[in-house]
């Protein structure tokens, strides 16, 4: 089957996917009338000469292994690693540039420097990054695939000062989004039933969002009226309560269409969540197009969810898997990504928003450099999906899939969203009723996506629920999503700062809801229920991403994670109990 190609304008001018180019291995032989430089349609950025060593000494970014290669603690990270992949491969950092300017500097020996992680090196502490300009709208990550929300003349906060007792947090401006509208939070806390509760003497602080997020009252009500006047198996049956149920259950896919801006209902394949999504597409489409010496990529910073799947499929088929290395604030190093790939890649699978580090990954040129290649990406969308507008259109994602349950939707429920000439091409990967047109004891005839991928009965109440889910963050908007949460995780992330011995993990300027971090002198674990004995929940141990923790020398951490419905008081209920931990 064919794989996807990216449309000429979704590239930089000059950049081509013209896989007529391409060699055994990325940037191994020079396209037509471009001396010096290789890759899909480089365009003329540097001479040719000494400064661009020959093919035959560009060595593989990691040895080809039959068995997966995963960075360890030791592997290397900031400026030196950057600048050794500029100098170990020249033409990855000039085609990396051109895709991806704002991401790879011009200049290698510039690779990797950043002011604030040099002072960190120096000093030990995080210090805040420069406000940005309130015209540099570009700079925000959720406002770069949607309409740009007006902005007014009123400096509103959206994020309520507290008047908590204890340590506060270092003041921030208000309302350093442009986003004009106030966040009304109080309202929106109202729709939750679960938050208004005390645990042990306390008002419930949730702060464990990564993990699961809570029910508007909306998705209960919905769930609960499925079940109460509704309840019945969907698709063949003539009966009122049948049709009714299909009507529900096929308009919770048609949210989902709409959530993601799908091309159309039919790419959108309902499962148990993002594990399963991501397993169908490692054994369906896997197993059908990876072979022997084929290439998968992923990062460092991914779910367990988005690496074991791949392991799987690189050990049954003889394939590899390689891995995309981060800086030391856990950001992705794109010009390694562009010397990994190469005419062996079979398909790249990255997070966009890292479950425990918070790091916004570049998707949409992760996805416009792997399209110069014609290797489709999947985005792993699960914990982006609660906090910023997706547009599978806009990125032009091959695979998308998100979870219910971090949606504020129920568990066991999820989707993947997928082209639709992809999904035609792939065989099914369970069978059982539904998904077929004809059996008999010689052959099956299945039906077309997304009936082939949808055996048995499904959980039809968690899809109606999770429509309810998405109409309900429609209603409030993605845009005012994130600008709120993007105040609120600065400020919790400038209180943090103050906490004596803690070590934050992940510092990407471009950074989500989570906060990770150690405290010199404490075990995670102690930390966590220190916080739970004052109703705060957090996440403490490996969060289902070793490698990415240990990337930064620890196997564990603890973990807070905001949503739209969390305050600045419990962010100062939160850093008021760090304060109070027990020194030795």
């Amino acid at each position: 089957m064919g794989v996807p190609s990216a449309p000429a304008a979704g590239l930089p001018a000059g950049i081509q996917p013209d896989l007529s180019a391409l060699g055994a291995r990325a940037f191994g032989a020079s396209p037509a009338g471009v001396p010096g430089l290789t890759g899909p349609g480089l365009p003329n950025l540097a001479p040719a000469g000494p400064a661009f060593a020959g093919t035959a000494t560009i060595p593989p970014v990691h040895p080809v292994s039959p068995l997966p290669a995963l960075p360890d603690i030791s592997f290397p990270g900031g400026p030196e690693l950057h600048r050794q992949v500029a100098a170990d491969h020249p033409r990855a950092q000039a085609f990396a540039h051109a895709l991806a300017p704002h991401l790879v500097p011009a200049d290698p020996s510039q690779a990797g420097v950043d002011e604030a992680q040099e002072s960190f090196r120096r000093t030990g502490r995080l210090s805040r990054a420069p406000e940005p300009a309130a015209d540099n709208l570009s700079d925000y990550y959720f406002l770069t695939l949607g309409p740009r929300p007006a902005r007014t003349a009123s400096a509103t906060p959206r994020v309520e000062p507290s008047r908590a007792p204890g340590p506060a947090p270092r003041a921030l401006s208000h309302g350093s989004s442009p986003v004009a509208a106030p966040f009304d939070v109080a309202s929106i806390r109202r729709d939750f039933p679960a938050l208004h509760q005390s645990v042990n003497g306390h008002p419930l602080v949730w702060l464990d969002n990564a993990a699961t997020t809570h029910k508007p009252k909306a998705v209960i009500d919905a769930t609960n009226a499925f079940y109460a006047r509704h309840n019945s198996n969907i698709h063949r049956a003539a009966h009122t309560l049948a049709a009714r149920a299909t009507d529900l259950f096929e308009g919770g896919r048609e949210a989902v269409r709409r959530f993601l801006n799908a091309p159309s209902k039919d790419d959108i394949v309902f499962l148990r969540g993002t594990t399963e999504a991501i397993n169908l597409v490692a054994h369906s489409y896997g197993r059908a197009q990876i072979g022997p010496g084929d290439e998968i990529i992923v990062s460092t910073i991914e779910h367990h969810a988005n690496i074991v799947p791949w392991q799987m499929l690189a050990q049954q088929t003889g394939a590899t898997l390689r891995v995309i290395p981060v800086n030391d604030r856990g950001e992705i190093i794109f010009e390694q990504y562009a010397a990994l790939l190469s005419g062996r890649t079979k398909i790249v699978s990255v997070t966009q928003v890292a479950n425990a580090l918070g790091t916004v990954n570049p998707v949409r040129e992760i996805i416009q450099l792997a399209h110069a290649y014609g290797v489709p990406v999947l985005v792993d969308a699960a914990q982006s999906a609660p906090h910023m507008p997706l547009d599978v259109q806009a990125l032009d994602a091959d695979f998308l899939v998100f979870s219910g349950h971090k949606v504020f939707g129920p568990t066991g429920i999820g989707a993947l969203y997928g082209k639709a000439h992809l999904l035609a091409a792939m065989p099914p990967w369970q069978g059982g009723g539904h998904m077929i047109e004809d059996v008999t004891f010689a052959k099956t005839v299945y039906k077309g996506a997304p009936e082939k991928f949808e055996a048995g009965t499904p959980d039809i109440a968690g899809a109606v629920g999770l429509g309810a889910a998405l109409d309900y963050l429609a209603r409030i908007g993605l845009p005012a999503i994130a600008a709120y949460e993007h105040d609120l995780l600065d400020y919790a992330q400038a209180g943090l700062a103050d906490v004596k011995g803690l070590r934050l993990i992940g510092t990407a300027r471009e950074k989500a809801s989570v906060m990770s971090f150690v405290i010199e002198g404490q075990e995670n674990e102690a930390v966590a229920h220190h916080l739970d004995a004052r109703g705060i929940a957090v996440r403490s141990g490996h969060h289902c991403a070793l490698p990415a923790l240990r990337r930064f020398g620890v196997d564990q951490s603890v973990r807070a994670s905001l949503a739209f419905y969390n305050t600045r008081a419990e962010v100062d209920a939160f850093l008021t109990a760090l304060h109070t931990l027990p020194r030795h």
